[in-house]
């Protein structure tokens, strides 16, 4: 890798992984193969063109729109949904540009609770997207629409491609790529920008670098090592926030990790509690397969399903997304690695995963053409999944079949009858504000989780949907704002009259709750 070549960074940490998200690594594998029939979700593209360059990781703002960066810009577009509540239809606006130093690449990112986005790092930088663990971060206010930037943990010398959680009391926690460095961010309330950091995560096994992070649904982090243990099954580790430390989880059943490269593959949580975690190969060679695993609510794991060998090529998840959709099936990015000179090859195909085995399912038009570490997924409040491989004119939408259980949906439990437009600080209560998964992920490259509550209201007379901004929630009640009655052109206005209110977490909806908007 050339960055290892210059001495920048180590070359376990790059392995040959292209720069740019702008075409397949090396020759396609070929010969490349359809999905075969199935009981399969549809693929549409956004209609307007995404208007920078790349488009790349996306988070999901609290009032219901789409946040995406420009890779290695300092620019990042936002998707309001059109006036029915579709992302199809919706339209893509340039918000505030970051500082002019910081346009990164594979970096850490969340939405805090109280709906600004925080961003560290960059395992590149820049227009030319130099390669350099940078330590620069910026907070971004989506009310305000402005970024401010934020410095590293003091002494920290690299972030880069780092892993970032929000954790159960809201504070904001963050690893870098140097050793086992990690730390807590606190941010002031608005109208402040400052973060103030702690360091944490005693008793870390090995280095972070290559490591994800998913939240369990007790708040506990799990993490899987990629630094050590190479070749063999893949030990895992716990961090609680209460104790501020790690300690040792049970070893996963197989190879997960890539000896050679030391990816892994992304990690979601799964209704029932467990996590499924995908993996990258496992000999570091077109040869092997790449397994999965499920690491169970009492903590133990159990052997997942193998990547299918298509056209003869092994399928892996060399770095990629997952989603969770509605139903509780996961979405899959999976591509061949080493066939073509490269851990990271094209065609992807996609599938989806029920908690027993893999099915292949339909994918979008340039499947044949990108790697897994190309896509980029997010979960929408319409239960739909966002897509993007770094083409600006092929963002698309897959729309999943199936339906959440009850016991999965958020309720409800109280909420004003009459909601004003412009008034701020409502609160609504409920059960299940904080979902029931993660969202969707990616590793420790970029970080999408979605599993906080979106507020969307819909005219019963004419079928518009808008949405409150929310803020400051927690798994049992929330505070939103509504839209003035001429909001910034970034938000759909809320027409006056009877309306429905439902609670979204991860695409999955509450019950209808009748409400006036005036």
């Amino acid at each position: 890798a050339i960055a290892a070549c210059l001495g920048l960074v180590p070359a376990a940490a790059l392995a040959d992984r292209p720069v740019r998200p702008g075409g397949h690594v090396g020759p396609m594998l070929a010969p490349y193969t359809g999905a075969p029939p199935s009981v399969s979700g549809t693929w549409t593209k956004v209609a307007a063109v995404f208007p920078g360059g790349s488009p790349g990781t996306a988070l999901l703002m609290t009032d219901g729109t789409v946040l995406m960066h420009d890779s290695c810009t300092r620019d990042w577009y936002r998707l309001t949904a059109d006036a029915g509540g579709g992302y199809v239809g919706g339209a893509w606006r340039r918000m505030d540009r970051m500082a002019s130093n910081y346009s990164p690449l594979y970096f850490a990112s969340a939405v805090l609770p109280d709906g600004r986005l925080l961003m560290n790092g960059g395992e590149y930088n820049g227009a030319s997207c130099s390669p350099v663990w940078t330590t620069l971060g910026a907070l971004y206010d989506p009310v305000a629409n402005n970024w401010t930037a934020v410095a590293p943990p003091s002494g920290w010398s690299q972030i880069g491609d780092a892993a970032s959680a929000v954790l159960p009391n809201g504070n904001y926690m963050l690893q870098s790529v140097s050793g086992k460095l990690q730390a807590i961010g606190t941010v002031t309330p608005r109208p402040g920008t400052s973060v103030t950091w702690a360091a944490t995560g005693t008793g870390k096994a090995d280095n972070n670098d290559e490591e994800g992070w998913d939240v369990l649904a007790n708040g506990d982090i799990l993490t899987l090592d990629t630094n050590r243990s190479l070749g063999s099954n893949t030990p895992a580790e716990l961090y609680s926030p209460t104790t501020g430390a790690w300690t040792a989880a049970a070893t996963a059943p197989s190879i997960l990790v890539d000896p050679s490269s030391h990816e892994i593959g992304p990690a979601v949580r799964l209704p029932d509690g467990s996590v499924f975690q995908t993996g990258a190969k496992s000999c570091a060679s077109a040869s092997c397969k790449g397994h999965t695993a499920v690491y169970g609510p009492t903590g133990t794991w159990t052997a997942g399903p193998d990547f299918p060998a298509i056209s003869g090529d092994n399928y892996d998840v060399t770095d990629g997304p997952v989603a969770i959709l509605p139903g509780g099936n996961v979405l899959v990015q999976a591509s061949p690695a080493y066939g073509c000179g490269s851990a990271f090859c094209s065609p992807s195909h996609f599938f989806e995963f029920d908690g027993a085995s893999l099915t292949r399912v339909n994918e979008p038009a340039t499947a044949p053409n990108v790697a897994a570490f190309e896509g980029r997924m997010l979960v929408l409040p319409t239960g739909q999944i966002l897509w993007s491989d770094g083409r600006p004119d092929d963002v698309e939408v897959y729309t999943p079949v199936g339906s959440p259980r009850k016991a999965w949906k958020p309720k409800v439990t109280g909420v004003s009858a009459t909601l004003v437009r412009g008034q701020a600080n409502y609160l609504l209560s409920g059960t299940r504000l904080h979902g029931v998964s993660n969202g969707a992920a990616y590793g420790d490259d970029a970080q999408m989780v979605s599993s906080y509550p979106i507020v969307r209201i819909t005219n019963i007379g004419s079928g518009h949907v808008c949405f409150g901004v929310v803020h400051d929630h927690a798994t049992d009640h929330t505070s939103f704002d509504m839209p003035a009655a001429t909001p910034p052109a970034w938000e759909q206005p809320c027409d006056v009259g009877a309306s429905h209110l439902q609670a979204i977490v991860n695409g999955i909806a509450s019950k209808n709750v009748a409400v006036t908007v005036q």
